[in-house]
């Protein structure tokens, strides 16, 4: 039976930008000599995944995308990856990471969820399962709950971990967690205002009312060029952002870098959903990878020597769609990416089975059509890096997935 008092799913979603940790090192890890760390961070929103790795060398993506493209000419040019694939230029630190063959990137990937809904989506992502409002538990808890476990954490380090407010599903389940958040406040973002809008249209309509009024008054004031905040630019949001997202992933790194820390982690980041004005190359989705790009940085430094023994692993629930809208956007789509990035990352490559971008080739004719299943991804990593049974992966972390095989050789020390 459900405890009543017990977070509901739709709360677990909206919880952003907060570390949850598992205070255990696996043991048959520290039996092999090692001391994996492994953090994933969930970008809720959906990523367009072609404005992030652009499939420069696919003869029809120019014709798709017309002068939105990203490509490896004009006057913002991508970063090559190879001789197909192109990484946008907002993310610098991530393509030198791609050099040292410490990032990987694996494109045309999805959940086994095949529908457009935010919640439904996020849930199937963070639950594991083929389905949304299946369980209440995460796959990365149960996850940790498969490994044995070797090492504590001095519960008198607890008081180095503020109580976060809702735990994400992703990490919710019987092992046993300890929760930060960073002091810095993320801004509320018109997606975070929205799904509020929505929860409180069923719970609260009279509250619901003046909230949307008040998001509709700031969208006008936007359209005016007038700011509801005093003083603030929109220089100085993405600078705001780019500082909560290095604050949150460096701080999260220093605790797992800790020798007596957490070896596994979770955050959530808010704000990529862009139907409107999506500005992939100067934009606001150009700003947000910037931000993740700076996390990806904040990461490496924080983790310090222990960035040799880790992994980042970055997720989102769907793709976008394959064209721009009609008012500078994309809506939501299937396909995306998910990227890897660490020392103890096998990288330097594009990891796709290409689909091909002509409209036959497209899902539904609107998206990129998913050819790998994030859950192999993922099992690839859990079982090469921290050790996670297959048997428990296919029945226990992913339940039903016993046809998805793990994805080999994502992890060097394999």
């Amino acid at each position: 039976m459900r405890n009543p008092h017990a977070p509901s799913r739709r709360e677990l979603l909206l919880a952003s930008g907060v570390l949850f940790a598992w205070a255990y090192m696996p043991k048959q890890a520290r039996a092999e000599g090692r001391d994996p760390r492994l953090l994933v961070v969930v970008l809720r929103g959906a990523l367009d995944g072609l404005a992030a790795v652009a499939p420069v060398g696919d003869r029809d993506w120019v014709a798709l995308r017309g002068d939105k493209v990203l490509r490896l000419d004009g006057p913002t040019p991508g970063l090559p990856l190879d001789n197909f694939f192109a990484l946008n230029p907002a993310m610098p630190n991530l393509h030198r990471l791609y050099g040292a063959g410490q990032a990987a990137i694996v494109h045309a990937v999805a959940t086994p969820y095949r529908e457009r809904s935010h919640f439904d989506g996020q849930d199937v992502l963070e639950s594991g399962l083929g389905s949304p409002g299946a369980t209440d538990t995460g796959w990365l808890n149960r996850a940790l709950g498969a490994l044995a476990p070797d090492g504590r954490v001095d519960p008198g380090n607890r008081k180095a971990f503020a109580i976060g407010p809702v735990t994400p599903l992703v990490a919710r389940g019987p092992a046993p967690v300890l929760s930060w958040t960073p002091p810095r406040l993320e801004p509320a973002t018109d997606d975070t205002l929205m799904r509020v809008l929505e929860l409180y249209r069923h719970t609260d309509p009279a509250l619901a009312r003046a909230l949307e009024e008040r998001i509709g008054l700031a969208a006008i004031a936007r359209a005016g060029g007038i700011d509801t905040a005093p003083g603030k630019t929109p220089a100085a949001g993405a600078a705001q952002v780019r500082a909560y997202f290095a604050e949150s992933a460096g701080s999260a790194a220093k605790f797992m870098a800790r020798p007596d820390g957490p070896r596994v982690g979770a955050l959530a980041f808010d704000g990529w959903d862009t139907h409107a004005d999506e500005g992939a190359v100067s934009g606001r989705l150009a700003a947000l990878l910037g931000a993740l790009d700076g996390a990806f940085a904040a990461i490496e430094t924080g983790m310090g020597p222990a960035w040799r023994d880790t992994v980042v692993v970055v997720m989102t629930e769907f793709g976008r769609t394959a064209r721009i809208n009609g008012t500078d956007g994309t809506d939501h789509g299937t396909g995306t990416i998910a990227f890897l990035a660490g020392g103890a990352v096998k990288g330097g490559r594009v990891i796709a089975d290409w689909p091909g971008l002509r409209e036959a080739d497209l899902y539904q004719n609107r998206d990129l059509k998913p050819t790998t299943d994030l859950r192999a991804a993922l099992k690839g990593v859990l079982r090469d890096h921290l050790r996670v049974p297959d048997a428990a992966l296919a029945a226990k972390v992913f339940p039903e997935s016993v046809a998805v095989k793990a994805t080999p050789g994502l992890v060097a020390t394999a």
